[in-house]
């Protein structure tokens, strides 16, 4: 998931991006002090949401959110405020979530969950969904989801692993997460994707890192990014 804040106020910004880094949900996250900037980093790259301040000089958060709305495929939007007085208004920019700061966690894995949902793709069909394409041997191989351990990153490539065989995809690691998302998969670290329902032991080796043994897998440890510890943890019900 891809985040944008969008704050006059610097301090702000630094504590939403922490609240937001502690989740472990967010992928890729940028600033912007203004509604002017943000249009521009907008135009530069993708945001999946974009947390708004509404008070803000020039161009406010409720007006960037009404440009926002007329786009073809917005962003989300969720409104940081110190002001319960625009909540309605929000609302009727298609705001996803409204937040009175300070931000609690809670709240903020709330307005995350809502985004996610609003990002799942559209239902398609048992073949497309329930099989990921890879080579093998020079030709295409259809994997069913259920027998994937974990995904890792190789360059522009990712490859598949199963208990007995692993498979390469040209697919990226980003579009694999959101693809399997749904079913039971979590982005341990930038490099990895693991299917929860594997997970076979939880491994702390030095404070506050975590490696991951997977049924199957032998040998295999696969490391833990410090910022999705706590989601990754919450996700196992540890």
């Amino acid at each position: 998931m891809r985040a944008m804040i969008v704050d006059d106020e610097a301090p702000a910004r630094s504590e939403l991006r922490y609240l937001l880094e502690e989740t472990g949900r967010v992928d890729a996250i940028t600033e912007a002090s203004s509604a002017r900037e943000a249009v521009e980093k907008l135009m530069d790259g993708k945001a999946d949401v974009m947390f708004l301040d509404v008070s803000m000089p020039k161009t406010s958060g409720m007006q960037l959110a009404e440009a926002l709305h007329r786009l073809k495929n917005p962003p989300s939007v969720v409104f940081v405020t110190a002001y319960s007085e625009y909540a309605l208004e929000a609302f009727e920019v298609d705001a996803i979530d409204y937040l009175m700061k300070p931000v609690e966690p809670e709240r903020l894995v709330q307005a995350l969950d809502k985004v996610q949902a609003r990002m799942k793709p559209e239902p398609q069909t048992h073949s497309s969904v329930e099989r990921i394409p890879v080579v093998k041997s020079g030709r295409k191989v259809l994997v069913p989801i259920d027998e994937i351990r974990y995904v890792e990153a190789k360059d522009d490539y990712s490859c598949i692993y199963t208990d007995d065989d692993r498979f390469l995809s040209t697919i990226s690691l980003a579009k694999l997460e959101q693809k399997l998302a749904p079913h039971g998969f979590f982005r341990v670290h930038r490099g990895y994707i693991v299917n929860l329902k594997y997970v076979e032991d939880v491994e702390v080796i030095s404070s506050g890192i975590l490696q991951l043994g997977v049924s199957g897998i032998e040998g295999k440890k696969i490391s833990v990014s410090r910022r999705r510890v706590v989601a990754l943890k919450r996700a196992l019900g540890l």
